[in-house]
């Protein structure tokens, strides 16, 4: 029954936000379902049953496809160095502020929701800036670059400073991790390289009852999520890399992958992830206390889209956007975030981190964020475009 409940949700989201022309994304309505089904309001569906699992397997396919369309160019070169070192100062920043508001709280609970408040969800963004034809001009490939980095970036993150290691240990982990993930990698792409049959047995079993090569997908995913659970860093970052070691296989031949994949995640394992982490936010405390869920999304915008903004006017990376206008959607479009605000609250809750009343309302200011910023960055251009 909830999972009847759950896909419900998953029809009406896109539907309703349709009849919206777009105006409420159809993430924020999955979360919003989420809630009104969850616990805290009519209570008809729960985490029973395998929702749960369902969830966790969104959460990777989710991850998975965002370290698929992330282009490693982006990370390197002049505006890729920038961009990591706007990330970085952001970071320090939004540590800064929590600290200044909160310094009685356990300090790894800070890092927790420094790293949430810097984050940028490329994923939710790129649709956004190819229906709006960015892709290929100047923002867009800005948009790019810093919401590459700030998802990578806020994923390392959480698998180094939100663990019971010291940082020194963590890094040495996320090394090894690092190595079996180039092992890993390898096997199949010298398979493709020096072993033609092989190739050639993916493409006759790609389709009818076969589907070979997304059955292998979906190995690699969960082989890189068991191996990210082993050396106990977040599954998170065993799903980013699998997407990366994706991209590569992809670009060796195989790109009706994308699209199967593409429909198993968004058209199930997603939604799912999505409305069940909504049923996780307790409305009644963001209700109880909205100064704080405001505040949370101001300091989102102020910690991330201001030293965007600022970088982009005063660190010449030859590309820089020149005009105000273009900076300031640029700014709001990199503190656009919500999923990895999701993924950090599950798992500083989870080791006791957070309180759940601050990570549902955390959860509620990326909402927010996905809701107001991309819409204001299309005033910003003048005119809406129509869906």
């Amino acid at each position: 029954m909830s999972l009847c409940w759950i896909m419900a949700a998953g029809v009406a989201a896109p539907i309703l936000s349709r009849l919206l022309r777009g105006a409420i994304p159809g993430v924020v309505l999955l979360l919003l379902a989420g809630v009104l089904l969850g616990p805290f309001a009519l209570d008809w569906a729960g985490t029973g049953g395998g929702v749960d699992l369902l969830s966790e397997l969104g959460l990777g396919m989710l991850f998975l496809l965002a370290g698929y369309e992330l282009d490693p160019r982006l990370l390197g070169g002049r505006s890729g160095r920038v961009a990591w070192l706007t990330w970085l100062v952001g970071l320090a920043f939004a540590l800064a502020l929590v600290t200044f508001a909160a310094s009685d709280a356990d300090f790894t609970a800070r890092i927790a929701v420094a790293i949430a408040l810097t984050s940028t969800a490329l994923g939710t963004l790129l649709p956004i800036v190819k229906h709006d034809g960015l892709l290929d001009k100047p923002l867009g490939r800005a948009v790019l670059a810093h919401g590459a980095v700030g998802e990578l970036g806020p994923v390392v993150a959480m698998s180094v400073l939100l663990t019971s290691r010291s940082v020194g240990g963590a890094i040495v982990v996320l090394a090894l991790f690092a190595i079996a993930t180039g092992v890993i990698g390898f096997v199949p792409q010298r398979m493709l390289d020096r072993v033609p049959a092989f190739g050639r047995m993916l493409d006759k079993a790609g389709g009818g009852s076969d589907q070979l090569p997304v059955r292998g997908v979906l190995l690699l995913l969960l082989v890189l999520m068991m191996v990210a659970e082993v050396f106990d860093l977040d599954v998170v970052l065993g799903a980013f890399a699998a997407g990366l070691i994706l991209r590569r296989l992809i670009a060796a031949g195989h790109p009706e992958v994308e699209s199967s994949l593409e429909t198993i995640g968004f058209g199930m394992l997603i939604p799912v992830f999505f409305v069940v982490s909504g049923m996780g936010i307790d409305i009644h405390a963001v209700a109880a206390d909205p100064l704080l869920w405001v505040l949370l999304v101001v300091i989102i915008l102020v910690a991330r889209g201001l030293p965007v903004l600022l970088s982009e006017r005063f660190v010449p990376h030859g590309a820089n956007l020149t005009s105000g206008r273009e900076r300031a959607e640029l700014a709001l479009y990199a503190a656009t975030g919500l999923p990895i605000i999701v993924a950090v609250t599950q798992v500083a809750t989870g080791a006791g981190l957070l309180r759940a009343e601050l990570a549902s309302t955390l959860v509620a200011a990326g909402a927010t964020t996905v809701l107001l910023f991309p819409f204001l960055a299309r005033l910003l251009q003048g005119s809406r475009p129509s869906r």
